[in-house]
């Protein structure tokens, strides 16, 4: 059984990448492991005072995020593929290659929405950055709108 990295971020292209996730892990008797990477600055804020910090925002968010795992795992398990999944905080390339190390992945399945040239310039792309960066085989789902 292979481990299949499946970062999510909770975006309208969530249900298609999930999609393709299951095919391959049903085709390669794989096991999915679902991780979001939020933002380190969740619960900060500028304002007259200039930057603040609200635990309760960034709790409550990291709350919700959970739940929304919990779903997605659990729509996985339906399907019979074993699921689990992290949430963790930082810069999202650097945990998921750190993850896809520490569960010796077989695949990181990433999506792509077929943009480039100035896009990429101002906005970046993590499935980019990461077919460049990992030793891991990066397996590209398109998922156009």
């Amino acid at each position: 059984m292979i481990n299949i990295v499946l970062p999510v971020d909770f975006g309208e292209s969530t249900d298609r990448l999930i999609d393709g996730a299951v095919k391959f892990a049903k085709e390669t008797n794989g096991t999915i492991c679902l991780i979001h990477v939020a933002p380190a600055d969740i619960g900060f804020a500028i304002g007259d005072m200039g930057f603040q910090y609200f635990p309760e925002v960034e709790q409550n968010e990291i709350k919700e995020e959970l739940l929304q795992l919990n779903r997605l795992q659990q729509r996985i398990l339906a399907e019979n593929i074993d699921c689990e999944h992290l949430l963790k905080q930082g810069v999202a390339g650097d945990i998921i290659l750190e993850y896809a190390r520490e569960k010796n992945a077989g695949y990181i399945v990433m999506g792509s929405h077929g943009r480039s040239g100035i896009y990429d310039v101002f906005v970046g792309s993590l499935t980019k950055e990461l077919t460049r960066r990992s030793q891991i085989p990066v397996l590209v789902i398109p998922i156009h709108q």
